[in-house]
């Protein structure tokens, strides 16, 4: 197993996906209630390959991560050899708060009337050890799909 079993919500929420790839390796419902009764081994090796076919297809889809806490943000542009990020960190006290939905005007008023500064910074690595590893890893550590990656182009204008 390349990354780890899918969790039951998870499996719940692919299971039409999951019954196209028992069909697709022959496996008719019965069948598989047959397998699951009489050889849990064979039946967690197909979800346990399943899995990886879901994380793999996934993996490769990513263009961009995200991960948040109070006062920082980090946008990772995820290249094919390389990764970007760009964060954004609230330099001083202050009540902006990164995980909780705050409107743009609301956290300009925030940071103006705290007197704390915001910070934008950039790093850039190539993978360790791989591609799919590292953005799984990420993932597993908390960090988002990002589907467009709007905040990663904003601050990237803002480099200047």
């Amino acid at each position: 197993m390349k990354y780890r079993r899918l969790t039951l919500e998870e499996l719940s929420e692919l299971e039409q996906d999951f019954i196209q790839f028992l069909s697709a390796n022959g496996i008719p419902g019965p069948d598989w209630e047959k397998i699951k009764e009489d050889d849990p081994a064979k039946a967690e090796g197909l979800i346990e390959l399943f899995s990886d076919i879901i994380f793999d297809k996934t993996l490769d889809q990513i263009e961009y991560l995200e991960y948040k806490t109070p006062k920082d943000i980090k946008i990772f542009h995820c290249e094919k050899h390389k990764i970007v990020m760009n964060g954004l960190l609230v330099d001083g006290k202050s009540d902006i708060d990164f995980t909780q939905a705050q409107d743009p005007e609301e956290m300009s008023r925030l940071l103006a009337s705290s007197g704390a500064k915001l910070k934008i910074y950039t790093a850039q690595k190539k993978y360790h050890p791989n591609r799919k590893m590292e953005l799984f890893k990420m993932m597993e550590d908390g960090a988002l799909i990002s589907r467009d990656g709007a905040l990663f182009k904003t601050l990237e204008s803002l480099k200047g």
